[in-house]
């Protein structure tokens, strides 16, 4: 008997409702997305709808109420709502299928996306959740599918409101409080965090496709930790794994709890990255420009010009006054340089010493210079100032040590300006941006020890910078140095000893000047340890530079306690170091650096 071929049945058509589902993209604990074909506008959909139908037609209600403002928010980083509705008793909301793809199927179908590209699309969805939670509503269930990203890589999230609160269905909903949205708002911003991990680390989160899930594994719920590992599909720079790591770090108090705040570190990082202007640095050169750099911290100088007494003072007595005010130190440093610039200058001609710059400023210019800063505090509020002051004295010891150990021969005005340019990003933060600031000394507290971390490691300056604004301190205070017209060799005096490097012979005088500026400033930050490990700090700074510097305990301590020391010479290193040691070779760099070249004596 001859066999019929008998065409197979089509699948039935699954309905919901006047659509026609066509495939499930996501099934969370709190929520389901659907790809579906509405029959009556010959159109394809995403239907978001809640995992748990409302159990009353009060909760129904709700539901409906509070979708509905939800979708009333507007935002270019927000997915447009076509439809609000409900079907027997399951709600939706739906959203047109082309407005792109889901996250989930945009990293299944291509290669994993370079790190600056997965940085933009989290700072587009950062957007639309900041303004979301700024317009009092919250999203719930943060899932890969929540975003969509079009073709031209504009992204968009939907679900907002979708995923509600459960309650009992004889609850009075006029009299119940939902949970707070800042709290919620959190819970949002940290799957946000686990989705930046996702894109970087090129699979789930713990193995977890639902973020929810997640969540309840990491501490302090769970026993898991969420770190940004070493084998990813690219390289990740170390601002965007700070950033990471601190948007799913282990203690909730060191996470970002808004999502403006994650969307100012790594939008710090992208346009940093890609050289876009914008960012921290173009933040702050346009305060600078506002407000000055520092506020000046007296006023005793802003009649100098008219006063018959300091006419006919020597430049030396003249710059000890101005280098009592850091703020007008560093403002005449500007504009000398800046007026050799202009005057075309040779970019290695760098004025740094305070009695040179005011001989060719003239007691005019350095009028002009203190009547052009603000008084104290700025709009500093009175915390802030106080902080800025104590900031301001820890670099002025800094200043002092450093010019203790010096080099032999070497100017202590121009010592003592290195080592307060080396902490000028820290100072302009504290000034301009004292919330960052305090976030940042907050994140290098140590995390409260566990039975599985006794002993945690506090976070990095550097880290800690780049978590709360995407770059570090050094690289600001850089780039004001540079858009003051200083040169490349202060750009790179100015640049500290990384504490992880190691402290290798100076081969030339800049470089012997930097690293005696990062001894003076790392015995600062020791004398900031708790009195049980304060001498430990100072003998490990001292032993990091002791080959290198030449110096001992013994010259640090005098650096310390100079004044306890009156026998001890001028500089305490003369006569104690090997002739070679006390008498750096000459070159162009030290003609300036020393009293002979300064040329204001």
């Amino acid at each position: 008997m001859a066999e019929t071929n008998i065409p197979a049945k089509p699948a039935p058509t699954r309905k919901f409702g006047r659509f026609e589902l066509r495939a499930l993209l996501n099934k969370s604990a709190r929520s389901m997305l659907w790809l579906v074909w509405d029959e009556r506008n010959s159109q394809e959909l995403l239907l978001c709808m809640p995992r748990v139908a409302p159990n009353s037609p009060p909760a129904a209600e709700h539901w409906q109420k509070t979708a509905n403002a939800g979708a009333r928010v507007n935002h270019p980083n927000l997915a447009h709502v076509v439809e609000v509705g409900q079907v027997e008793q399951w709600p939706y909301v739906a959203y047109d299928r082309a407005l792109g793809e889901t996250l989930d199927e945009r990293l299944a179908r291509g290669a994993s996306p370079l790190p600056i590209e997965a940085a933009e699309w989290i700072c587009q969805a950062l957007e639309g959740l900041a303004f979301a939670h700024e317009s009092g509503h919250a999203h719930r269930d943060v899932q890969a599918a929540s975003i969509l990203i079009s073709p031209t890589n504009q992204v968009r999230l939907l679900g907002l409101e979708v995923a509600q609160e459960v309650f009992p269905a004889n609850v009075d909903f006029n009299a119940v409080t939902r949970r707070a949205v800042r709290e919620a708002a959190e819970e949002d911003v940290l799957c946000v965090g686990l989705l930046l991990h996702r894109i970087l680390s090129g699979h789930p989160v713990l193995e977890q496709n639902d973020l929810q899930l997640a969540i309840q594994q990491m501490q302090p719920v769970g026993h898991e930790v969420v770190r940004l590992g070493w084998e990813t599909p690219h390289p990740i720079p170390d601002p965007l794994r700070a950033i990471g790591n601190r948007a799913t770090d282990r203690q909730a108090r060191q996470r970002y709890h808004m999502a403006r705040s994650f969307l100012r570190a790594l939008d710090g990082w992208r346009t940093a990255a890609n050289q876009d202007d914008g960012g921290p640095i173009a933040l702050l050169i346009d305060r600078l420009q506002r407000v000055g750099h520092l506020p000046t911290t007296t006023t005793a100088l802003n009649g100098i010009a008219q006063s018959s007494s300091m006419q006919g003072q020597h430049t030396s007595a003249l710059s000890e006054l101005v280098l009592k005010d850091m703020a007008l130190s560093l403002e005449l440093l500007r504009r000398v340089n800046n007026s050799l610039r202009q005057q075309g200058a040779p970019v290695d001609g760098t004025v740094l010493n305070m009695q040179r710059a005011i001989a060719m400023l003239g007691l005019n210019g350095v009028q002009q210079a203190a009547r052009a800063l603000k008084p104290w505090p700025g709009p500093l509020a009175e915390v802030a100032a106080g902080l800025l002051r104590k900031l301001m004295n820890r670099v002025h010891r800094a200043g002092q040590i450093a010019q203790e150990l010096r080099p032999a021969g070497y100017d202590a005005e121009v010592v003592y300006l290195i080592t307060v340019m080396q902490s000028l990003g820290r100072l302009l933060v504290q000034y301009h941006f004292p919330d960052d600031a305090q976030q940042i000394r907050q994140l290098m507290v140590p995390p409260e020890p566990t039975a599985d971390h006794p002993h945690p490691a506090p976070m990095t300056e550097q880290a800690a910078a780049y978590a709360v604004m995407g770059c570090d301190l050094e690289t600001l205070g850089v780039a004001v140095a540079r858009y003051w017209s200083l040169g490349d060799e202060l750009l790179h005096m100015i640049r500290r000893q990384p504490a992880d490097a190691p402290v290798r012979a100076a081969d030339s005088d800049a470089e012997q000047l930097r690293l005696t500026c990062s001894l003076a400033n790392e015995i600062v930050d020791a004398l900031e340890l708790p009195e049980a490990k304060r001498q430990a700090g100072i003998e490990a700074a001292t032993k990091r530079y002791a080959r290198v510097l030449h110096v001992g305990l013994r010259e640090v301590m005098l650096a310390l306690n100079p004044d306890a020391h009156a026998d001890a010479h001028a500089h305490p290193l003369q006569g104690d170091l090997p002739p070679a040691v006390a008498v750096p070779k000459a070159s162009a760099l030290r003609g300036r650096l020393t009293p002979s070249g300064n040329g204001g004596r």
